[in-house]
């Protein structure tokens, strides 16, 4: 943001330090206007005809800024994408596991991308894989959605499922 004698513009829209319009009026007047009142003339409009000003304490104004995105920055959570892998012949106690492992990921608000990896002849069978893949989702469809079908890319057959939105 232009502040000050940064701002090169022969006359700006003013607005007042209480928010009150003062009407289009030369930078001079704009600049003077703005010391009398021990305060900053900042550009907040730059691409308006004629560029829009505010008179406003600008340290104060950058402080409350950053304040504002620190405050955001703190609540955002960052969703990562985990990985289970299994395979078309899984016996069922390894399935409950890697399954609880799905759970625990997608309750973490985390997305969960399931593998199943098809060794040596397994890929003429895909469809065995395919199966798994649909009781992973059956079991989760409670708390997670499908964001991506189960599709084949090469050896691997791939399917992600994303946490619901908390209501």
């Amino acid at each position: 943001m232009l502040v000050n004698e940064a701002i090169r513009a022969r006359e700006v829209r003013l607005i007042g330090a209480d928010g009150s319009q003062l009407g289009v009026v030369s930078l001079r007047e704009a600049l003077s206007i703005a010391q009398e009142a021990n305060l900053d003339l900042v550009n907040v409009a730059p691409t308006a005809k004629p560029p829009v000003c505010r008179i406003m304490d600008y340290g104060k104004f950058k402080y409350e800024q950053a304040k504002k995105e620190k405050e955001a920055r703190k609540n955002q959570k960052i969703v990562e994408l985990k990985e289970v892998r299994f395979s078309s012949n899984i016996e069922e106690h390894d399935f409950q596991t890697k399954l609880r492992n799905v759970k625990k990921f997608l309750e973490d608000a985390d997305k969960v991308k399931c593998s199943i990896r098809f060794r040596g002849r397994e890929i003429t069978h895909s469809e065995i894989g395919q199966q798994v893949l649909e009781r992973v989702a059956a079991a989760c469809e409670e708390i997670a959605t499908v964001e991506r079908k189960p599709k084949i890319e090469g050896r691997s057959m791939l399917m992600i499922l994303a946490p619901k939105a908390e209501k």
